[in-house]
């Protein structure tokens, strides 16, 4: 696996076993959430690891209060552009509320949607002992399942909000138990989220699979919500969250300047507009 700078050479889409070798050799995975075609694609070229197309995007894209409301024919609509900007990164598609928490059979009839209309390569969904026959339902039909334990937006409302989760012994050792039972359903991989780095740490010592965190300290590899790093979300900036660029500020200075030119005059331009061939325009005049 070429782990060093990839954005100048042909790159080669991961496998579980890329990624598992990864861990095992001490090389960092890193991957972003993409909602379309441009942030893809950009991602893809800059040699992102993976990426994750989040039930985040109803609020990073939809303006949305959670994920809640997020349905499985949007995270398709979604994947589907991202899959076409990325065919060479290792997409994982997000299930939504209300997609597997009603049954094994709708869980894995969504998760075969997810491969047959989006071209995923694995699906990830929420909790740990409680959904634990549908990981393992729908990894015996042959998809690859990413588990995420820890704070899991969707069931924010039975954890108290949008808060750090794990920071009594009592509910770290629930989370440490959910891990468990997400690799022994068969998941390949987990996704941690909103722990202190202990409970992470305490993870990775009991589970071999790929442990992978936002917001809970140093793993196997990182996530991000796109939007964050970016600088792009306004609304708030979770304490993990390390922004790399303040592009609202730059689109901002952006729209002002446009709005300025289109009503100064200044555009458009000579140089933005096209002219008819010579003596065509005579010919166009009304006699």
């Amino acid at each position: 696996i070429n782990t060093g700078d990839r954005r100048t050479t042909l790159k080669k889409k991961l496998t579980r076993f890329d990624l598992q070798k990864m861990k095992d050799e001490g090389h960092k995975a890193v991957w972003i959430t993409a909602y379309d075609y441009v942030t893809a694609q950009l991602a893809e070229e800059t040699g992102m690891d993976m990426l994750l197309v989040g039930d985040s995007l109803g609020m990073a894209v939809y303006g949305y209060s959670g994920t809640v409301p997020v349905t499985m024919d949007q995270c398709i609509y979604h994947t589907e552009a991202v899959r076409r900007a990325a065919a060479n990164t290792f997409i994982i598609g997000d299930m939504p509320f209300g997609s597997y928490q009603t049954g094994v059979d709708e869980a894995c009839r969504n998760a075969v949607r997810f491969h047959k209309e989006a071209g995923v390569d694995c699906i990830k969904l929420e909790g740990g002992t409680r959904v634990a026959s549908v990981i393992r339902a729908i990894s015996d039909g042959g998809m690859l399942v990413m588990g995420h334990v820890g704070l899991t937006p969707q069931s924010a409302g039975a954890q108290g909000g949008f808060r750090a989760q794990g920071r009594t012994a009592e509910s770290a050792r629930a989370i440490i138990e959910d891990a468990k039972a997400v690799y022994e359903s068969g998941a390949f991989s987990l996704l941690v989220e909103g722990v202190p780095p202990e409970v992470t740490q305490a993870i990775r010592d009991a589970i071999p699979i790929p442990v992978y965190g936002i917001g809970a300290g140093d793993c196997d590899g990182q996530v991000m919500i796109c939007s964050d790093i970016l600088g792009l979300f306004q609304a708030f900036t979770p304490k993990f969250v390390k922004r790399y660029g303040n592009l609202a500020e730059e689109y901002r200075k952006v729209f002002s300047a446009y709005i300025d030119d289109v009503r100064n005059g200044a555009f458009p331009g000579e140089e933005h507009v096209y002219r008819m061939a010579n003596g065509e325009a005579d010919r166009l005049k009304i006699k």
